[in-house]
C-alpha cells in the first residue's frame, strides 16, 4: 500500500491533439491547483486512443500529439518537479494488471456504462470493439498502478471510477488487501460549450479555441461565436442565460463589474453583439497571451519534453513494479519466476 505522506491522484488525457479552453475549464485548471495538495500522476493515455483509432495512420500521429500535450501542460502550470507526467504505453506493467483485472469484472457490467456506447457513436463505430468495451478496465489499471487514492473527474465519468472501486474491492476480497478504493474528486464545473453553442467544445467538431491559438485566430473565432438566435438587432433585448458568449465571459473575464454591465445592457437591448464579443476577446487574450509566451519558451528548449517524459516514465515504472510485486505475492503468482 502507498505510504506517502500526501494522498495520490491520477488523471490525464488521450493524446489526440492540442488542448483547448474546454480542457482548461473542465479539468486542467483543477489539476494545476491540486499539485499543492496531492502527489499527482498525470497519464498521457496513448493506449486508450487505440480503442477508437487503431489504424497505422492514427498511431503515427501520437508522438507529435504527446509533445504538444506536454507543452500545453507546462504552459498552464503543470510542474514536472512536483508532478509525474508519463506515457501509458511506456509502462509494461499496465498490460499485466489490465489482464488480471479483466478476470474480475463481467461483460454485462461493462455494457451498462452509457459512456461506452457514446464513445462508439462519436467514433462512428457500427460494432463495439473488445478494447472499447474494456476501456474502463484499462482505466482501472491506470488508476491502481500508482495506488491512487483519488481521481479528479466530471460527473459523467463517476461511473468509470466506480468500476475501478469495484475491481479493487473484488481483488482485495479474493487475495487480500493490496489496493485502496480510489474516490472520485467530482468537479462541479460544467463543460464549456463550443463556439457555436450546443455541443461541448471539441477539436473534432471544429468548435474549439486552443490554448495555443494565436491572437488573431482567437479573435476570428470569438467573432464567429453564436449568441441569442432570436436577437436580430442590437436594440432588441437579448437572453444571457445559455448564451455562449456570456458563458465564456463568466469563465474567463475577471472584471465582474464589466460582465454584469454587459449582461444588464444586453437584456435591455442597449449593447450589440460586436461590443460584447470584442470585450470577450480582450479577456481571453489576456488569459492566453502568457500561456502562449511560456509555451514558446518551453518549445524552444531542445530535448525538454523528452527529458520530462523520460523522468516521469522512470518514476512510474518504479511505482508500477512495486504494485505488480504486491499483486503477484497476494495472488501467489510467484512460482517459476
Amino acid at each position: 500500500m502507498n505510504q506517502t505522506k500526501r494522498r495520490r491522484i491520477l488523471t490525464g488525457d488521450r493524446p489526440t491533439g492540442k488542448l483547448h479552453l474546454g480542457h482548461w475549464v473542465g479539468s486542467v485548471k483543477n489539476r494545476v491547483a491540486l499539485q499543492d495538495e496531492y502527489e499527482c500522476f498525470f497519464i498521457i493515455a496513448d493506449l486508450h486512443t487505440l480503442t477508437t483509432k487503431p489504424d497505422k495512420a492514427s498511431v503515427a500521429e501520437i508522438p507529435g500529439f504527446i509533445r504538444e500535450m506536454v507543452l500545453d501542460y507546462l504552459a498552464v502550470g503543470i510542474d514536472p518537479a512536483r508532478s509525474t507526467i508519463f506515457v501509458q504505453s511506456a509502462i509494461p506493467e499496465t498490460a499485466e494488471l489490465n489482464l488480471i483485472f479483466e478476470m474480475l469484472v463481467t461483460l454485462p457490467r461493462l455494457e451498462r456504462l452509457p459512456s461506452i456506447k457514446d464513445m462508439a457513436e462519436a467514433a462512428h463505430l457500427d460494432v463495439l470493439p473488445f478494447g472499447l468495451v474494456g476501456y474502463p478496465v484499462l482505466q482501472a489499471a491506470d488508476i491502481l498502478l500508482p495506488r491512487a487514492h483519488a481521481v479528479p473527474v466530471g460527473k459523467d465519468n463517476v461511473p468509470h471510477v466506480e468500476i475501478t472501486r469495484e475491481i479493487a474491492r473484488r481483488f482485495n476480497h479474493l487475495y487480500g488487501e493490496v489496493f485502496a478504493e480510489p474516490e472520485p474528486l467530482v468537479s462541479e464545473t460544467p463543460s464549456l460549450p463550443g463556439i457555436f453553442g450546443g455541443q461541448k467544445m471539441s477539436k473534432s467538431l471544429g468548435n474549439a479555441i486552443l490554448l495555443s491559438d494565436p491572437a488573431e485566430e482567437v479573435r476570428a473565432k470569438v467573432m464567429k461565436m453564436f449568441t441569442d438566435p432570436n436577437r436580430v438587432r442590437a436594440d432588441i433585448p437579448g437572453t444571457v442565460e445559455g448564451n455562449p458568449v456570456f458563458i465564456y465571459h463568466d469563465a474567463f473575464n475577471p472584471d465582474t463589474d464589466e460582465v454584469d454591465d454587459l449582461k444588464a445592457r444586453y437584456r435591455q437591448g442597449t449593447v450589440g453583439d460586436v461590443e460584447v464579443k470584442k470585450k470577450l476577446f480582450a479577456a481571453l487574450d489576456a488569459f492566453l497571451e502568457p500561456v502562449r509566451e511560456r509555451r514558446a519558451e518551453f518549445a524552444a528548449r531542445e530535448g525538454l519534453v523528452e527529458e520530462i517524459l523520460h523522468a516521469g516514465n522512470e518514476r512510474m515504472r518504479k511505482e508500477a513494479a512495486a504494485t505488480l510485486t504486491a499483486v503477484r505475492h497476494a495472488m501467489g503468482l510467484t512460482y517459476y519466476r
